[in-house]
Order: structure tokens, then C-alpha cells, then sequence
């Protein structure tokens, strides 16, 4: 049987330092087609905290660009407590020690002159945000994450990465760099929530929410993320693992096997026996959907021209290239980039 919350608290701080903890008000912007996932995962640890504790160390609040209800991705609305106006103006109780974006989809287009304005604000004024998930997009469209490390959902990186230009974007759980925190969304989010409970509340808080939560300790924001090719094979040998991440993370310009094979620490042919055992797929044959998924994402993503995301994904012939997409997804790159909605553009938005 475990013990009591307040047992609990004992352990972690002395009662007085404990009770001199002020809380930590954190206030959470949802956005039309925000994760419920990302958003709960985010808050219950907060939770958590309080009960481990036995006192209020975290206080949050919902916030809508309105008053009005917001729905998630899901389908189900989200009441919220204050509109992003309400903050700024500093009206009755609110205020923020710290703000969190929950971003939704398509976020290219939720970038208003209204929340531009609110979140260069909230930057001007020092308080910390966390953008979770898609909300690294928007932050960078204010400008605000210029020369600043960040993060963003493993889906969005090839696009992020075209779109502004930046080498700070790093394959994480989240990253931290001054006044901004970014997250790559859903669980990841809980990651984040609990280095924020260290950091305010101390270790034993943080490792006591894992426990509750059934976690297996606190996971660092520098992890990995899972991405789409290792995801399905994860575990089962850590020579596949590197050599998938290996051909992920060389796409512009693809290293031949025996390259990929000497990184590894591997002959050719032991590449080519770990592949046909624990997938059932040539390595030469794994690479090129590698390097056509990210291809897709870029058109899904972006309005950069197809011959430039050809070259992007290492593809010196366009012919070659449009025959790799079609025998991958059934479509030529032309059908692909025709499905795309309208409103995705360029991806600068309002500054």
C-alpha cells in the first residue's frame, strides 16, 4: 500500500520550505484542433504534484483566443477560464507565471494579428513560454525563436527546417533555451511538465509524479524522439536502430551502404542479414522510402518546388524521383502537391 501524499511531502522538502513555495500560476492557450492528449498530459502531472505534496504548488488555467468553448482535434469541446485578452489586461485575478501554447491544426493559418500581438506581449514582458507540439510553428512565425534551439513533432521537422531556415532545430523531447521551451507534443508533453516540477519543486516531486503515473523514471528533454522508421522496430537490435537513424539523418545527400554499414560498426552483408530478419526489406530499399516520406512531408508541408525537394531528398534525376514517389504512395508528386489545402504557404505569417 503506498503511503499518504502527505508522507510524501516530508520526505521531499522540510514542511517550511514546503509552505514557502509560492504556486506557480501557468496559464495553457488552446487553439482550434489542439491535442487533448498533448493538453492533459501537460496538466495532470501539475495535479500530481499538488496531491505528492500536500500543499498548492501549481495553479493553472485555461485560456481561448475568446471566451468561447475550444475543440480540440477530437471533437470535444473545451471550456475555457479567460480569453488571451484578459490576460494581457491584467483583468481581476489572472496572471501568469508562465504561459504554455497548445497549438492545433492547420496551424499555418492560426496565426491571427490578434495572437501575434498577444504572444509578442507576453515576450516582452519576460514571461516564460512553452510551445507544445505544433506551437513551435507559431512562435516561429512571430520571430520570437530566432537563434533560439528548439523542438517541434518529428512529422514537422523536414518542413520546419525548409520553411525557416534554421539549424537549431534539434530531434528532441523538448528543448529548453532561455525564455522559451519547446515541445514535440502528446507524451512528450508530460516530459516537459515534470522537468517543470523539478525545477520548481525539487527531484523527489518530479520522481514521485513518474511513479504515480507509472512512468519509468523521468525521461531528459535531450531523448530522442521516436521517429516514424525506427518506431515499429525499436528494441529489437540496436545495430538496426543506428543504422535506420543513420540513413534519417544523411537524406540530402545519401551515404552508400558500405558508408551507412562502417557507422555502424557492421559489414555490407551483416547490414543486409539485419534487415532481411527483422524487417524483410533490402536496406537499399528501406533508404529510399526513407528518403521519399520525406520528400512528402516537405510537399504536404511546404510551397517549395518539387524539382527543390527532389534535390533535397538526394534525387539527381526528377524522372527518378517522381517513379521512387509514385511506386512509394500511388501518386505522382504533381496528384500530391494538388491535395495540399491552399493556406499552406510559406509559413512566415504576421512579424
Amino acid at each position: 500500500m503506498n503511503a499518504p501524499p502527505n508522507i510524501f511531502a516530508l520526505q521531499a522538502l522540510a514542511p517550511t520550505e514546503t509552505a514557502a513555495l509560492r504556486p506557480l500560476d501557468v496559464a495553457v492557450l488552446v487553439l482550434s484542433g489542439f491535442s487533448h492528449l498533448a493538453l492533459h498530459a501537460y496538466i495532470e502531472p501539475l495535479r500530481m504534484a499538488n496531491a505528492v505534496a500536500g500543499v498548492s504548488l501549481f495553479r493553472w488555467s485555461i485560456m481561448g483566443t475568446s471566451k468561447q468553448p475550444v475543440e480540440g482535434t477530437n471533437g470535444l469541446a473545451m471550456a475555457v477560464d479567460a480569453s488571451m485578452d484578459e490576460l494581457s489586461a491584467g483583468m481581476g485575478d489572472r496572471r501568469a507565471d508562465q504561459v504554455v501554447l497548445i497549438a492545433g491544426e492547420p496551424v499555418e493559418r492560426q496565426l491571427s494579428p490578434q495572437l501575434n500581438t498577444f504572444l509578442r506581449a507576453i515576450a516582452r514582458r519576460g514571461i516564460p513560454i512553452s510551445a507544445i507540439g505544433t506551437g513551435t510553428w507559431l512562435l516561429a512565425q512571430t520571430g520570437l525563436l530566432a537563434d533560439t534551439r528548439c523542438t517541434i513533432h518529428w512529422s514537422r521537422l523536414a518542413a520546419f527546417s525548409e520553411v525557416f531556415h534554421t539549424s537549431r532545430i534539434r530531434d528532441s523531447l523538448f528543448v529548453k533555451d532561455g525564455q522559451y521551451s519547446t515541445c514535440a507534443g502528446e507524451l512528450a508533453a508530460f516530459d516537459l511538465a515534470v522537468d517543470l516540477i523539478g525545477s520548481h519543486a525539487g527531484g523527489f516531486i518530479a520522481q514521485e509524479v513518474c511513479r504515480h503515473a507509472t512512468v519509468e523514471g523521468q525521461r531528459s528533454g535531450s531523448k530522442r524522439q521516436t521517429g516514424p522508421s525506427r518506431l515499429a522496430f525499436a528494441g529489437m537490435s540496436p545495430k538496426l536502430e543506428l543504422a535506420m537513424r543513420t540513413m534519417e539523418e544523411n537524406v540530402e545527400f545519401p551515404l552508400s551502404l558500405g558508408e551507412v554499414a562502417q557507422r555502424v560498426g557492421i559489414s555490407r552483408r551483416q547490414l543486409e542479414r539485419l534487415f532481411a530478419a527483422h524487417i524483410g526489406v533490402p536496406p537499399v530499399r528501406h533508404y529510399l522510402r526513407i528518403r521519399v516520406e520525406h520528400a512528402k512531408r516537405l510537399i504536404e508541408g511546404t510551397r517549395m518546388p518539387i524539382i527543390d525537394i527532389a534535390m533535397a531528398c538526394g534525387f539527381i534525376s526528377a524522372s527518378h524521383f517522381a517513379k521512387s514517389f509514385r511506386d512509394f504512395n500511388g501518386i505522382s508528386p504533381q496528384k500530391c502537391r494538388a491535395k495540399v489545402p491552399s493556406w499552406v504557404g510559406p509559413g512566415l505569417g504576421y512579424t
